[in-house]
């Protein structure tokens, strides 16, 4: 009976140490796990944001680890180094732990009054779109509706009346106009709104109130309409859950979002074009590349080819036009410029300047047949100097510029090219604390 009893005592004692050690060190439970297998373990899917800021042993420790196999993660949702499938286990551990995931956060009082307008997508995780909101609070952008980011109705951010309301409740004055009104994401659904809104009102209330309407991708609609009804300028720049909820926003674009909001002569340098094509020069033109000075107007290729024909599409004399699009196959480039030429949209304008062309593939026909024929093509059509590889587009380091603004390119003595952008409303820069926009808080 004795001997029961010290090997019970001693099964005990062993449980406990066992229990002790997983306690101290919970990465090494995780141990004859593959890559995906841990991502779930950590709860990295479900969880980023809690793993963000608590880091991996509290998540472990915690009762929010991600039980459900078929929880899935996108690409945006992890640091960029866990999307290599051969990174050892080891590697992922340290970039997943405490010490890398843990940053000392500084923020200030939330001062610039803020407000966000869903016209298209629904956000695909209220974890990815709550960090994004505190990351904009600690920058000092105090969002006064925020719950519009768990609106749904089929795959649009509410139903098109929500959505429009966004907006026109601040046309009917219902709603105050404020400072920033900042889209929360692309994909699709925004020219279901277009009929619903008072454009001409709101872009008279903006105005006066010096708001700033910013976005990019499907927000082209809204910008296109703002500017052709509303004589409003806009912003070209990263969104809510597009940038701001990811796990590692790109410092760059979240700088130049910033300066481009607080900076009232804001300049861009454009070295060459490889970002439409690394087959063009930075400048094409039938003579000497002169300095050009317009409005800026455009968007992504998609979306104002769609608006071809309409009144939602501006008609600019003099105006430059700025065009960048993403996984669109060559040949469907093409069409869509054409479908703007045939419908006049280039006559009057002064130039056209192309920013990302991206995940464009090669022809299936002949890869000859590139983004790089096309953009010779259509400076034989126009005669229209084209200006390629602005940065901005469905990329990183994108530079956030007005449209709608007055714009000055001129060619540098390198071969690129820079522009320059007047008249448009800015935030004080002593009210934005940018760090904050990238910081785990």
């Amino acid at each position: 009976m004795a001997s029961k009893i010290a090997s019970a005592q001693s099964l005990k004692n062993n449980k406990n140490e066992s229990d002790h050690k997983a306690a101290e060190s919970p990465i090494k439970s995780t141990a004859g796990l593959n890559r995906r297998q841990f991502l779930r373990k950590i709860g990295i899917s479900a969880s980023v944001g809690l793993l963000a800021t608590q880091g991996i042993t509290q998540v472990l420790a915690s009762n929010t680890i991600d039980t459900n196999n078929n929880t899935s993660f996108t690409k945006d949702d992890l640091p960029t180094a866990l999307l290599d499938e051969n990174l050892p286990l080891q590697q992922v551990s340290k970039i997943v732990s405490p010490e890398t995931l843990q940053t000392q956060t500084s923020c200030i009082t939330p001062s610039i009054e803020t407000r966000l307008f869903a016209s298209s997508n629904v956000g695909g995780s209220n974890e990815r779109n709550q960090l994004a909101l505190d990351r904009l609070s600690c920058a000092g952008f105090k969002v006064d509706n925020p719950a519009i980011t768990k609106r749904q109705y089929l795959r649009f951010a509410g139903t098109d009346s929500q959505r429009a309301s966004d907006l026109q409740n601040i046309a009917t004055g219902a709603i105050a106009a404020p400072k920033l009104l900042l889209g929360v994401r692309g994909g699709y659904g925004a020219m279901r709104l277009l009929p619903m809104v008072d454009w001409s009102t709101l872009g008279c209330i903006m105005k006066e109130r010096g708001t700033i309407l910013a976005g990019f991708s499907d927000v082209t609609a809204i910008q296109c309409a703002l500017l052709a009804k509303g004589d409003m300028s806009s912003l070209a720049a990263p969104m809510l859950y597009s940038e701001f909820g990811k796990t590692k926003p790109d410092q760059i674009s979240c700088r130049q979002f910033v300066q481009a909001l607080t900076n009232p002569n804001l300049t861009i340098s454009i070295k060459d074009a490889s970002l439409t094509s690394p087959n063009l020069p930075s400048i094409m033109s039938s003579g000497e590349p002169k300095t050009i000075t317009g409005t800026i107007w455009g968007g992504n290729l998609s979306v104002i080819s769609a608006l071809a024909g309409s009144d939602y599409l501006p008609r600019l004399a003099g105006g430059i036009v700025f065009l960048e699009d993403v996984g669109e196959q060559t040949y469907r480039i093409e069409r869509m410029l054409y479908d703007l030429y045939l419908a006049g949209v280039f006559k009057g304008q002064q130039a056209i300047v192309f920013g990302a062309l991206s995940g464009t593939g090669e022809d299936s026909y002949d890869k000859r047949y590139d983004v790089a024929t096309v953009i010779r093509q259509l400076h034989k059509l126009t005669g229209l100097p084209i200006y390629s590889g602005m940065s901005f587009g469905h990329i990183g380091q994108k530079h956030s510029f007005p449209l709608g603004a007055n714009c000055e390119i001129s060619p540098n003595t390198v071969g690129g090219y820079q522009l320059v952008f007047t008249d448009y409303p800015t935030i004080k820069a002593d009210t934005i604390h940018v760090e904050g926009l990238w910081q785990n808080v």
